[in-house]
């Protein structure tokens, strides 16, 4: 490992004097190595171990100003890929040349691999335990260690790098009832562990719930969110924040910074150094920053790269980010925190006299303008404060940012939905819409 480590390193302070020699003003290389070991189950047994290594590195460089990129993956030639970026800038008009400055930060590693043999050992427990109370159920599921290291440098001397270690989990289960079909899932995205007994108890939560089915919903009634589920609200979110939407005024808060945008028990914020998606630096080698960017109801700021943010004045935010190898920096998020409430999900449900708890949707989110229609997948009842059944056929509609400023009450069973750590939330001014029987 530590002559393949040296061979890359030699490969990108390559790229680097071939860029210059070849009369770039800047260039930066970007590198990736992951090496993941995932675990699969299909129809409650082992199906297979994988092992899947992919190495990438991507070259940025600018020629009279003119930005070009190239992308190669496995062994490189370096001339060629230089080329390659050469021949690409001179399609681009001439752009400022953002690039971190000259900064020598390899970081600590993050996270600890975990052995295959242990996380075999974690699906077989997490399928028992649910096949211990549901015997005819049918279980998939995939448990993984992907170990994977980023280095960025570039021609103002920036080198920085570090290797993030994270496990992760997936497991659905089956439930064939005549022509009732069930499918109920869960995951996990941890560093050092994961835990196979919450997820199982997650999963037969679900299950008890959903064993007689409910008629369905009409009208407004409150809608709680699992943590499952509430991503959703925060993906609108997320791109209302995002200092790319403000420029080109798609953002609703576009002009509405120091205002309440949203109800005053919602504070959201990035921790760099939380939970399983913490980084030390972005994708342009600019530090990352602990930022809160709604306080209170109150927006704080705007999530920028360094162009964006030069463009609004208020400097990159450290979160410029590639969407792939291939892709130029754009303003991202890598965690989004929603500071919890105080209440447990089932003291949610206890305070709901008539409404409905999502907890798996089909279809895609609101998107930037916070309208949204979709249907639940898996969802059930409220009646005088306990779940009565699962409803099927319904749907549930309104506006994220209507919604997220009414009265808001937030779960302190927080999780990590992807890279947002949520709990479950309880809205109002939602409308349901279920097939009359």
């Amino acid at each position: 490992m530590r002559d393949e480590s040296a061979q890359q390193a030699a490969v990108a302070e390559e790229l680097l004097h071939l860029a210059a020699r070849s009369g770039a003003e800047a260039a930066e290389v970007f590198q990736s190595y992951s090496l993941s070991r995932p675990v699969f189950f299909e129809a409650n047994r082992l199906k297979q171990l994988e092992s899947s290594q992919v190495e990438g590195v991507a070259l940025r460089l600018w020629r009279d100003g003119r930005p070009g990129l190239a992308v190669a993956y496995g062994p490189v030639e370096p001339q060629m890929l230089v080329d390659r970026a050469l021949a690409l800038s001179q399609l681009n008009q001439p752009e400022i040349i953002e690039l971190a400055s000259s900064s020598q930060s390899h970081y600590p590693d993050l996270g600890e691999p975990v052995a295959v043999d242990q996380l075999v050992t974690w699906g077989k427990e997490a399928i028992e335990l649910i096949r211990e109370v549901y015997p005819e159920l049918l279980c998939t599921a995939e448990w993984e260690c992907d170990r994977e290291t980023t280095r960025l440098i570039n021609s103002q001397g920036l080198d920085c790098g570090y290797t993030d270690v994270t496990l992760s989990c997936y497991l659905s289960a089956e439930w064939v009832r005549g022509d009732d079909f069930l499918s109920v899932a869960d995951g996990q995205t941890q560093r050092g562990s994961l835990d196979p007994v919450a997820l199982a108890q997650q999963i037969l939560q679900r299950l008890e719930w959903a064993e007689t089915n409910a008629p369905s919903l009409n009208g407004r009634v409150p809608v709680l969110f699992t943590a499952k589920a509430a991503d959703m609200l925060w993906g609108t979110v997320q791109a209302a924040l995002n200092g790319k939407q403000v420029i080109e005024r798609a953002s609703p808060w576009s002009d509405r910074l120091g205002e309440r945008v949203m109800s005053s028990n919602l504070t959201i914020a990035q921790q760099p150094d939380a939970g399983p998606f913490s980084c030390p630096f972005d994708d342009e080698g600019t530090p990352t920053q602990p930022i809160t960017f709604i306080k209170n109801g109150v927006l704080q700021l705007f999530y920028t790269d360094r162009t964006i943010g030069r463009a609004l004045g208020s400097g990159t935010t450290g979160n410029g980010f590639r969407p792939g190898l291939g892709s130029y920096p754009t303003p991202g998020l890598f965690n989004l925190i929603i500071e919890p409430g105080f209440q447990s999900l089932p003291e949610l449900i206890a305070s709901i006299d008539h409404g409905i708890v999502v907890d798996q949707m089909l279809g895609g989110g609101a998107g930037i303008s916070g309208d949204f229609s979709v249907n639940v997948d898996l969802g059930y009842r409220v009646e005088q404060g306990q779940v009565v059944g699962r409803v099927k056929d319904t749907m549930v509609s309104g506006n994220v940012y209507t919604a997220l400023k009414n009265p808001v009450v937030l779960g302190s069973d927080a999780d990590w939905n992807g890279s947002c750590y949520t709990p479950s939330v309880l809205v109002e001014g939602l409308s349901t819409t279920g097939r009359s029987e």
